[in-house]
């Protein structure tokens, strides 16, 4: 068992409403695609979230708590999880973290009290205490999802700035980073009103791709290089499904050809084709579970994470078509939330990052 084909998934465990016990760790079959489970690599709070570092072989996890908290564990080639420590947030239900393109930062997105925090991280990845808390404020439309500024995603651009998805607040905001410090770096992206931005997928030439959680939209955005303004080129509904449709998780494919999201309520994943930038929708998918809150692409498969189903669910991507087809390879995992492959061989080089 190698490394290459290892796979860490997060979920929701007691503490935050849920069945987990903490990560989950699974094997991948290379012809296949399916998931075996190892068994649990790590018992930890409502590890809601979990990610890897683009160079070291540590996992961090966003502890989904009141008192939020980020922990982070050195991955063995096995993927034995070793606990290098932990540390709070400041804020509430971190939902999301990045780590910075050189491995020097870490950031999470406290949802629950909407604000974004930034550590350090040491030569072996270890997160030291806090360096910036930035409190987003503000309300959206919505009565119950936009009563306060509620952060759903951190992302790091090729340039070190850092992007902030806030659905309470119909916002997107971008940071620069100053000795660990957070410096608003341009004009916000502001949504629609009630829209509900979720999270960003990023694309070529400057594209973005946006999941609105609240209106049951993808938005396509073109950023100008020169300015970073942000300008609207498409906004298409995530489904063609009847209903209440919440959009969840983005991705654009390896290749730039093809955009994929996942649709709770309709359970579904949608599948775009992108023409010139602008999503053309190419089908859509039953996700093979209910609520399917998060996937992964990997090596020609993509891997849906469906929360109240507990299960993650094997997809291939077709060829040519772009199309994702069930393999019919099912993982049961308690509440999951969260699947985090292995990263990429192209990934982890830190030459030039700034931050």
């Amino acid at each position: 068992m190698t490394d290459g084909e290892l796979f860490h998934i997060g979920c929701y465990t007691a503490a935050g409403g849920g069945a987990g016990e903490g990560v989950t760790l699974a094997r991948r079959d290379p012809a296949t695609g399916a998931l075996t489970s190892v068994g649990l690599a790590a018992a930890t709070d409502s590890p809601s979230f979990v990610t890897r570092h683009p160079v070291l072989p540590v996992l961090y996890a966003a502890n989904e708590l009141d008192d939020g908290a980020v922990t982070a564990w050195a991955v063995a080639p096995d993927g034995v999880l070793t606990p290098l420590g932990s540390q709070p947030t400041g804020g509430a239900q971190p939902c999301h973290l990045a780590v910075s393109p050189s491995g020097r930062w870490l950031a999470s997105a406290n949802y629950g009290s909407g604000s974004v925090a930034v550590h350090p991280l040491d030569s072996a990845g270890v997160p030291g205490e806090r360096a910036d808390l930035a409190a987003h404020r503000g309300r959206g439309p919505h009565p119950d999802r936009q009563e306060s500024a509620h952060a759903h995603m951190t992302s790091w651009d090729s340039g070190g700035r850092l992007w902030v998805v806030d659905l309470g607040v119909d916002t997107i905001f971008r940071y620069a980073l100053d000795g660990g410090r957070l410096r608003p770096d341009g004009e916000p992206v502001r949504t629609p009103p009630g829209a509900g931005p979720r999270h960003l997928a990023r694309g070529r030439d400057g594209w973005h791709y946006v999941t609105d959680e609240l209106s049951g939209t993808v938005t396509a955005y073109q950023m100008d290089p020169r300015t970073g303004q942000a300008s609207v080129r498409a906004r298409v509904p995530a489904s063609a499904e009847a209903g209440q449709v919440l959009p969840s998780e983005i991705a654009v494919d390896p290749t730039g050809r093809y955009l994929y999201l996942a649709n709770r309520g309709p359970d579904t994943i949608a599948a775009f084709a992108l023409v010139d930038g602008v999503p053309r929708p190419l089908g859509e998918v039953p996700s093979g579970g209910e609520w399917p809150r998060h996937f992964a692409l990997w090596g020609g498969f993509l891997y849906v994470v469906n929360e109240r189903s507990h299960t993650v669910v094997t997809m291939r991507i077709m060829a040519g078509t772009g199309l994702p087809v069930a393999t019919g390879a099912v993982l049961e995992v308690p509440s999951p939330t969260c699947v985090a492959p292995p990263v990429r061989s192209s990934a982890g080089s830190s030459k030039g990052s700034p931050v």
